[in-house]
């Protein structure tokens, strides 16, 4: 049987906050799905490390799960904490910083004609 999501026990209840772990002065990512039209992977960032402002050409969504990581979308910073949620359109820069530990699923949805 084919599996969509994979690096995930299946037919088990989980916590995706601990399916992830830190590492000293690292961003440690699990990518638990990814194809042309979408990609869902967990990150865990130490604190002060950060994802450079970069574009994508499909809408992503974060989902915090641990810790606080400030969001920037174009000029305007976020603050996130656990079961926060933003979402960063496409083609727009956008930037990830760690103020704290900081745990979070990222959702990318790229467009049909992609």
């Amino acid at each position: 049987m084919e599996k969509f999501i994979k690096n995930l026990e299946h037919g088990k209840i989980l916590s995706l906050t601990e399916a992830v772990d830190y590492m000293p002065g690292q961003i440690v990512s699990k990518t638990l799905a990814q194809n042309k039209h979408r990609s869902l992977t967990l990150f865990a960032f130490d604190k002060g490390e950060e994802i450079s402002a970069h574009e994508s050409d499909g809408d992503a969504m974060v989902i915090a799960l641990d810790g606080t990581g400030k969001v920037t979308i174009e000029d305007t910073e976020y603050l996130l904490s656990g079961g926060d949620t933003i979402v960063m359109p496409s083609k727009t820069p956008h930037a990830v910083y760690a103020q704290e530990r900081f745990k979070m699923l990222l959702i990318v949805i790229f467009p049909e004609n992609r």
